[in-house]
């Protein structure tokens, strides 16, 4: 499961006291949306969302009744999963696909960070 499939990247679980609404509202990782919301702004049903649950490629915070809440990061996921399905991939082969795409782009952005950095003194120094 990709790491950033969890309500935070780290894991950790949201914090009500964390951030003002308005800032929660633009954290990609806030969940947010109730799993008929979920369900309609991806295209599927709320069973859909439940199968990328059990195959782990999301895994959704709850609400403190139990109810399932998604991120908009989530979201993204269910719906690249929607449409690899959809082109005939098996969920499991989906799942797996989105994971390597995902672990690609966290690699993609560590390596620039480091580019950059290692470019930043060597500017300074001349």
């Amino acid at each position: 499961m990709p790491p950033e499939s969890q309500p935070y990247a780290d894991g950790r679980q949201p914090d009500q006291d964390r951030l003002p609404v308005a800032d929660r509202l633009d954290d990609d990782h806030f969940p947010a949306y109730t799993m008929g919301r979920a369900a309609e702004l991806v295209g599927s049903t709320p069973a859909f969302l439940r199968a990328l649950g059990e195959a782990r490629l999301i895994t959704p915070a709850r609400s403190g009744g139990g109810h399932r809440r998604y991120s908009r990061h989530q979201l993204r996921l269910a719906a690249r999963a929607r449409e690899l399905i959809d082109q005939g991939t098996p969920v499991d082969a989906a799942c797996r696909i989105i994971s390597l795409e995902e672990r690609l782009e966290q690699a993609e952005r560590a390596n620039e960070e480091l580019r950059a950095r290692a470019a930043g003194p060597a500017r300074g120094s001349r």
